[in-house]
Parts: C-alpha cells; sequence; structure tokens
C-alpha cells in the first residue's frame, strides 16, 4: 500500500507499507528509479488525507481501506 508521495519530477517518491512476517516494513522508492520497471495500480482507496501515516498505529482489519469506484 503506498502511504505516501513526496517531491515531484525526477525526484519524486513514494512510501510503501506492508507486513512481512507479522512486522511492517516500509520501503521508500525513486519513481524514476531503473530498480523500479512498473507501477501498477491494482485498487484505489477512499480516504480523506494526503499521507496515510495513520495506518502505522492500526492492528489488523483496521488498516483496510475503502475501496473508491470511479467511472
Amino acid at each position: 500500500m503506498v502511504i505516501a508521495k513526496r517531491h515531484g519530477g525526477l525526484n519524486a517518491t513514494i512510501t510503501v507499507r506492508r507486513i512481512f512476517q507479522g512486522v511492517g516494513v516500509e520501503r521508500v522508492f525513486m519513481l524514476h528509479s531503473p530498480q523500479v520497471a512498473s507501477v501498477k495500480v491494482e485498487r484505489r482507496g477512499k480516504v480523506r488525507r494526503a499521507k496515510l501515516f495513520y495506518l502505522r498505529d492500526r492492528v489488523g482489519k483496521a488498516t483496510r481501506v475503502k475501496q473508491r469506484f470511479d467511472r
């Protein structure tokens, strides 16, 4: 899940969070890095803020974000 996008242009970064073996792991990726082959949007969430850092404090099903349906 992408919890933050920063900067813009060539310096754009995304912060990705996932649970690995019961521990939350966050990584920051440069969007235009050769290590990032592609970014695929699987699902969009309905949120009311740009940065989702509040998800760090939640556990289990509370970390889910409602799906947003666009046209």
